[in-house]
Parts: structure tokens; sequence; C-alpha cells
């Protein structure tokens, strides 16, 4: 991932703090230019020279370093965005930062990118042409914020009450999208003929840049392994012909032209997958089939989702009430 030179100079100048004319970035001399690439994670110490050629040099070196995800500049350059828009820094002339992120953006727009605030107050680039959002190795199992939890409980209420073709659409399609696949294409509904077990068929690039195709087979439900499921459930049975015909039949990509076999399967389900679940599948697969399945249930979408900063869905989202007062002078008695 390269990025012009000129945009490279005026970052540095952003992160040694040379902005003429404003003080929207933090003044940085020799020993807190240290300091500020110890806070990203880099060994770089200042030495001596001058600040804004120096910085230019480390982060050329830095934007070299392999992709974090595709469209995507290295990890360390996102944090290096994050720790120079840290909102912990903002001044007095510009409490929000607001004029700080417009003149990072004048820079980054030059090579297609945008950054912007998102409800965790971190800073993350989007890039402009493919809308793939930045993510600094997410970890869904860290703790959660009181905002977060929120969040969370909203998304559940909506899991529990959309249908099917809602969980694709607005949930999986969006979240694979933020985590680095592409071209991925919902098969739908209207011709279940075409589908060949896939939900959704998708391709991850591996830094090696080969490609492994992944094919999804939804459950709006609970998916577990009781021979009289209730009706809110799914019985794993009703989908191993479906997985099985999913890791057999092939599919087009019309980037290349030609037909590919799915490397790899998920079975997605918005309520619970059971233990219970797995291992009958697990069992009726050979395997080498059985190496290519992997499970995501509820939990893990709810996890992924919130970690990622994506937005709810509009009706995931509360709605609000307006009440009117009626003065009693207006009263027809």
């Amino acid at each position: 991932m390269a990025f012009k030179q000129r945009t490279i100079n005026q970052i540095a100048e952003m992160i040694c703090g040379n902005l003429p004319g404003a003080s929207f970035f933090v003044y940085r001399s020799s020993s807190f230019l240290t300091q500020f690439f110890q806070d990203v994670e880099t060994d770089y110490v200042h030495d001596n020279s001058t600040r804004a050629r120096w910085v230019a040099e480390v982060l050329n070196k830095i934007v070299a370093e392999p992709p974090a995800q595709p469209n995507m500049p290295s990890e360390t350059f996102l944090r290096v965005v994050q720790r120079l828009m840290d909102k912990s820094d903002a001044t007095n002339e510009d409490k929000n930062r607001e004029n700080a992120l417009k003149h990072l953006n004048e820079s980054l727009s030059r090579d297609g990118y945008e950054a912007f605030y998102a409800e965790d107050s971190l800073c993350y680039l989007r890039h402009v042409a493919t809308k793939s959002i930045s993510t600094l190795a997410a970890n869904p199992h860290r703790p959660f914020s009181p905002s977060e939890i929120k969040k969370r409980e909203q998304l559940s209420s909506y899991l529990d009450k959309c249908s099917e073709d809602e969980l694709i659409e607005e949930i999986l399609i969006p979240l694979f999208r933020q985590i680095g696949f592409h071209r991925i294409t919902a098969a739908g509904h209207k011709d279940k003929s075409l589908e060949y077990g896939k939900d959704i068929w998708m391709k991850y690039m591996l830094p090696t840049q080969h490609m492994l195709y992944f094919g999804i087979q939804v459950k709006k439900g609970k998916l577990d392994a009781s021979g009289m499921p209730k009706a809110s459930n799914v019985n794993v049975a009703e989908i191993h012909n479906q997985v099985s015909m999913m890791l057999g039949h092939e599919i087009f990509d019309p980037e290349i032209g030609k037909k590919v076999l799915v490397d790899h399967a998920y079975i997605v389900a918005g309520g619970e997958i059971t233990k219970a679940a797995k291992n009958w599948i697990g069992g009726k697969l050979d395997t080498s089939k059985r190496s290519q399945i992997m499970f995501m249930d509820k939990e893990d979408i709810l996890n992924l989702f919130i970690v990622t900063t994506l937005s709810l869905p509009a009706a995931a989202l509360p709605t609000t009430s307006i009440t009117f007062q009626v003065p009693d002078d207006d009263l027809p008695f």
C-alpha cells in the first residue's frame, strides 16, 4: 500500500505539530516524537535530525509494511492515525478536533481515504471506493463499554425478530465486508434451485495474494440436534445435505472468469448452535470435509458486530414517541 509523498509529508507535519497559522495538532519535540512512535508499538527513536523529514521517513517505512486488510494500509499506520487524532489532544481552538480531522482528510483524500470518528471516539479510515473500514485487530472477547452493551442488547432484540433475508442483508453482508471479505454475493431466496446449499458466497485474499472461497448457509433460529425441534428451532439434519452440496458444487467467479470450488463453509445461525448440533454434523461428514466447516451463532455475530464499529440497521434502533400535552383551556368540557 503506497501513499503519495505529498500526503506523507503533510501527515508528518501534523505529527510534529507544525501546522502553520493554527494549533490543531500538538507540538512534539524530539523526545515526544519518540514517545509518539512508542505509543503505536514501534521502536523508532528520533535521531535529532530535522523532525518533519525524519517522521516522513518513518511513515514511508510504516506504509511499506503488509496491509492490515484489503484496501487498507498497514496496521501500524492505522495506529498512527488513531494516535494522531486522539481526542485527549484537543486544543482550545479545536475542542472537538473537527478542524484537525478536516486537515487530515484534505491529505488522505488525495489517496482515496477518509478519516472519521466512530461511536467509540476513536479515529478510523474508510476506503472511499470500496466503503471498507479499517479495523485494528478487533477482539470480540474484550470487555464492552456501557454504550456498547446497550448497542449489543438492541442488536440482540433485532436478531430475535428479523427474517432470514434481513439477517443476511442487514447484518451478515456488512459484517463480512467489514472484516475483510469481498465479492460477497447473496444467492437470495427467489430461486432455491440455484443456491446449491449456499445463501452467500465470498472470497478472502491471503497475504500471499492467494484466494480462499467461502460458502455460507444461514438459518435464522436456534440450531440443535433434537429429534423434534420446536417451531423456532432448526434441526441440524436439515442443513446436512445443504452443506454437502456447498462443498461439492463449483461457483463462478466473474473476476477471474472461471469456476472454483468452495474452500470452507460457514454455518451461521441467528440463535444458538448447540454442541450436540456441531457434533452431529461433524459425525456425518468425512474427515476432509469436517475440517472445512466453521460455525457462527448469535453470540459470535453480536460480539463481532460490536467490535467492528458497524452501525445498527435502522429497524434495530429504538423508536421514539412524541407525547403532546393538551392545555386544560382547550378541552371541550
